[in-house]
């Protein structure tokens, strides 16, 4: 049964998509990983803090760069995340990531002590992100950035809007003026920026890049819902009519495929600003 409390809730949802989450239809997480790595260019013996690090697709980039005498601490509410990337860990013989279950807004680490402090995907689902974004730069050290990324508007466009319309027609949202998605939150790019700026940080940089790229077909985007946050929706239609549901939403996905696949759009913004 899926909690009422916002929080709990998401962190529910996240155990359960982490199997998952390393799904080759969202291999945005690792594109946009290696963008975000190479915009901050950590230098070697850098300390970086990954908040809601996921299955690791930033920590892991990071740790490469950092090198063996930098360390990447990765946090995350999602247990089950934080197991797959230990797996992962253990595989490959990496020395220099450490792993804890810990808050994004309540950070147990002293202040000035990161490098840098980076969170791809995940700022959006704070309550505050304000307090939150005050908290990363609280244990960041003068000079050190704090850099996030977010989806723009026409992320996962078309498709996800006529996936929100279908989930109105059930019941499940209520789409009034505002999309219920929380990375809708920051799609634009003034925000970003104002966030940035009202925490206190300088030399503030928001780009954006497509990051999108060709599904095999309509399935494959139903791998993308299943295996991220919106799955949470999807578990509130009753197993039977939840296969209606994927039927008639993949149906009309489905002319949308051209001969190249299915075009998913992945618009991101990178934000990233300086600690005076």
């Amino acid at each position: 049964m899926i909690t009422q409390d916002p929080r709990e809730r998401v962190i529910s949802v996240f155990n359960r998509v982490a199997a998952g989450y390393d799904d080759a239809a969202l291999r945005f997480f690792p594109f946009c990983a290696d963008c975000l790595v190479a915009r901050l260019n950590p230098a070697p013996g850098t300390k970086l803090l990954d908040v809601a690090t996921g299955t690791g697709a930033v920590a892991l980039a990071a740790a490469q760069v950092i090198g063996a005498q930098g360390r990447v601490m990765g946090i995350d509410l999602a247990q089950a995340m934080l197991d797959r990337l230990q797996e992962k860990i253990e595989k490959f013989g990496i020395h220099n990531i450490d792993l804890h279950v810990m808050d994004a807004a309540a950070l147990d680490f002293r202040r000035d002590y990161f490098d840098a402090v980076v969170c791809s995907f995940g700022i959006f689902f704070l309550p505050d992100m304000a307090a939150g974004l005050g908290e990363w730069v609280r244990v960041t050290k003068p000079r050190g950035r704090v850099a996030f990324t977010v989806f723009g508007r026409r992320a996962f466009q078309p498709m996800m809007e006529l996936f929100l319309k279908r989930l109105e027609r059930y019941g499940v949202v209520s789409l009034g003026a505002n999309l219920p998605l929380a990375a809708s939150r920051l799609a634009d790019v003034g925000h970003c920026r104002d966030l940035l700026s009202n925490a206190g940080l300088q030399q503030i940089e928001v780009v954006t890049e497509q990051l999108g790229y060709h599904l095999k077909d309509e399935t494959q985007w139903w791998d993308v819902l299943w295996n991220s946050g919106t799955r949470g929706w999807i578990e509130q239609l009753p197993p039977p009519e939840r296969e209606v549901f994927k039927t008639e939403h993949l149906l009309e996905i489905r002319s949308l495929v051209a001969e190249d696949g299915l075009w998913l759009d992945v618009e991101t913004h990178f934000a990233i600003g300086t600690k005076p």
